[in-house]
């Protein structure tokens, strides 16, 4: 008699899983650490969290009974009024993690290839994989910036569909130049710019305002970070105006919640309010990094986002992760080939950073 593992398709089980990081209440448990008790340094989360104004909203919602709106027609007003783009290229989806899969659904037949520029944002590989993708893997410098004729190379090659392009990238927060962002545009391919970070590195390195006038690209964009709605999951994409229709009648109608509606409209309401915490997490980062660059063992790579990637010389990075997760600091450790000398930490508030600092001194002293 089959079993149900029998009816899966074969390369879903042979795919390895996403690795997200450990929420706190396991965490809380497995550590014996009250959950209120951790320094939180390995999600990129806004470290104050969202508007106090979006919470006095939350706290009053009364129609939360009702569907949501399937076309999010006030985020995306809301949206198209700040970016002063037409709200015809907008779609909101559940984080731009949705987005991400949602463009492959759409656009990958079993086979295609997909190009992917390792390190960087897992969810390119996994949902490629996941959608039967082939995909290509340009491994960046050793600085992590891309290595541009290699991409050029593969596509005159294999004639790949997509490339994404976190920017800045994750995990180490560098950025391409406008130069070759041109080139790539060149290429006859849907480019994928996902700037999930771009608001630590400013509004005006955006290139959100080029996809009207190009029909093969796309910017995907989050509420996750600088509004931090994270736990809410909304995010968005700007399209070529004629892959909308197509994008709408593909995604789930009701994949937005009726709270992430309201806290994203709400938030872009308090734009000043949004960017003073930026503002701060950006001095907090240079904090951070003048603060890293005292430890003799770190190597603190400079960063366009909320976060810093480090390399760590002379001791385990894997240690340095585990000795502060046992005292309930949290960063992340990617324990992968080009990464396993490396430690990633977001920046947090003022006494956040003091606790962290004090931490890494002593494990440099032991």
């Amino acid at each position: 008699m089959k079993t149900p593992l029998n009816f899966i398709r074969q390369h879903v089980k042979d795919m390895p899983p996403y690795e997200p990081i450990i929420p706190l209440e396991v965490l809380s448990d497995e550590l014996g650490i009250p959950v209120d008790a951790f320094v939180k340094l390995d999600g990129n989360e806004n470290p104050y969290g969202p508007l106090p104004d979006v919470q006095d909203s939350l706290a009053s919602l009364d129609a939360i009974h009702y569907y949501p709106d399937p076309e999010n027609r006030r985020v995306r007003r809301s949206l198209a009024e700040y970016h002063q783009i037409p709200e015809e290229n907008i779609l909101i989806g559940a984080g731009a993690d949705e987005l991400i899969d949602l463009i492959m659904r759409i656009v990958i037949e079993p086979g295609d290839r997909l190009l992917n520029c390792p390190p960087t944002f897992g969810m390119y590989a996994f949902d490629g994989m996941l959608n039967q993708a082939s995909v290509l893997m340009i491994p960046r410098k050793p600085d992590f910036s891309i290595e541009l004729d290699q991409i050029e190379e593969a596509v005159q090659k294999h004639h790949p569909k997509l490339l994404f392009l976190a920017n800045p990238n994750n995990p180490d927060g560098g950025i391409i130049s406008r130069r070759e962002f041109d080139r790539l545009l060149n290429l006859p391919l849907l480019l994928v710019i996902d700037e999930a970070y771009i608001n630590f590195h400013g509004e005006e390195h955006s290139v959100i305002h080029k996809v009207e006038a190009r029909r093969n690209l796309i910017v995907l964009r989050t509420f996750s970070k600088w509004a931090g709605l994270a736990g809410l999951r909304i995010g968005y994409g700007v399209f070529p105006t004629d892959l909308l229709p197509v994008l709408m009648k593909s995604k789930q109608p009701y994949n937005v919640s009726v709270a992430a509606e309201v806290a994203a409209v709400i938030s872009l309401q308090n734009v000043d309010k949004l960017e003073n915490h930026t503002a701060q997490i950006v001095e907090q980062r240079q904090e951070l990094f003048s603060q890293l660059e005292t430890l003799s063992w770190v190597d603190p790579y400079p960063s366009q986002a909320n976060f810093i990637l480090c390399r760590v010389k002379g001791i385990s990075a894997g240690m340095v992760y585990q000795r502060l997760r046992e005292k309930g600091i949290l960063i992340r450790y990617f324990n992968k080939p080009s990464l396993r000398d490396h430690i990633r930490i977001s920046v947090g508030t003022k006494d956040q950073i003091d606790v962290l600092m004090k931490a890494l001194k002593g494990i440099g002293e032991s």
